[in-house]
């Protein structure tokens, strides 16, 4: 880790964190909305990580685009099926969960540990049809 990088706060690290995920805002959005449709959970989970992980659906490879995230989609359900999140702390999950239709809830594996994060979504610029 470069020196300035050993020198950033915490509330620093988590913003620059916030700036390399923007890029994924749109697609990771469409993802939200395609789950929630089809109702397959009220509760859907990104994971973003740098090393290899078998959980839910891949969405972006960070080995074949120009991000240095890869990103998956879970949900809530298949974290407590993995014991992600004990069943104990369930409630304590959902209690504390923002809106899909506005946050997008992102578990980061990075050196800061393992995270939630809740990022607002950005609105998608629909293409004309």
């Amino acid at each position: 880790m470069a020196k300035e990088e050993e020198d950033l706060t915490r509330a620093e690290k988590t913003q620059l964190l916030e700036q390399e995920l923007f890029i994924y805002n749109n697609m990771m959005s469409e993802a939200v909305e395609i789950l929630l449709a089809n109702e397959i959970s009220k509760y859907p989970i990104f994971v973003a990580h740098q090393q290899e992980m078998e959980i839910g659906i891949l969405l972006s490879d960070r080995e074949k685009v120009s991000g240095n995230w890869t990103i998956h989609l879970s949900t809530l359900e298949e974290f407590s099926s993995k014991q992600i999140i004990s069943s104990e702390k369930i409630n304590d999950f959902k209690a504390t969960y923002k809106s899909p239709e506005t946050y997008l809830c992102v578990f980061v594996l990075s050196e800061l540990g393992a995270q939630f994060y809740f990022f607002p979504k950005v609105p998608r610029i629909k293409k004309p049809t």
